[in-house]
């Protein structure tokens, strides 16, 4: 590995936004190419933080501060990584349901999904059923990841997944749920595709249901 290449994934697993943005900075001036940064640094470290998380070695605010250094490396990345066309590995639509306005956790898989390669389109917090559906219909997205904190908006996720029924778009998109109070028999009682524990999980999760 390019030393350079190896100090942005260095800085991604230390957490440490400044040292990843100047790397990233350092290796475009030095003409590597955006390609062999996102796949080399960012997917390749941000899969060795998903590691330590798994292990009990990193907790949830490592995870947090990491995926916050990959997303200043990915600010500088992104408009050379749409100029070169380079291939994402799914659209993604998230966002946590209406009612609710927590977000920290939504926020948390967006930039893991994002370090994966993943496009994403963050709708925020208290997202209507109708919003959800406008932005796949827009966008072509081929997943839809849903969050909720509160055992109150819960039902809401049943409600989406009723509205895209009636859409006519159900077949179209995968859709996942997570969140504190969940669990996987209530998503397959609501008719999610898939349900995630965390946020490295989530990663995991979206490229399975792609591979179907």
């Amino acid at each position: 590995m390019d030393p350079i290449v190896q100090e942005i994934y260095q800085s991604i697993v230390d957490g440490d936004q400044k040292a990843c943005a100047a790397g990233v900075q350092k290796a475009l001036d030095q003409n590597i190419e955006p390609q062999v940064i996102l796949n080399e640094a960012m997917i390749a470290s941000m899969s060795e933080v998903g590691r330590l998380f798994e292990e009990g070695e990193y907790f949830v605010p490592e995870l947090l501060v990491s995926a916050r250094a990959m997303q200043a490396g990915m600010n500088l990345l992104k408009p050379l990584l749409v100029q070169a066309d380079i291939r994402s590995a799914g659209k993604v639509v998230a966002g946590t349901v209406q009612g609710d306005l927590h977000d920290i956790g939504k926020n948390l898989v967006c930039m893991m999904l994002e370090g994966a390669a993943f496009e994403i389109i963050d709708l925020g917090s208290d997202v209507k059923p109708e919003k959800f559906i406008e932005a796949v219909q827009s966008t072509g997205a081929n997943i839809v990841a849903m969050s909720a904190l509160l055992t109150t908006t819960m039902p809401n996720m049943k409600t989406t997944i009723e509205a895209f029924k009636a859409a006519g778009l159900r077949d179209r998109v995968k859709i996942m749920v997570g969140g504190a109070p969940l669990t996987q028999q209530y998503a397959n009682e609501i008719g999610a595709d898939g349900y995630a524990p965390d946020a490295n999980r989530a990663v995991a999760l979206a490229k399975s249901l792609l591979a179907k």
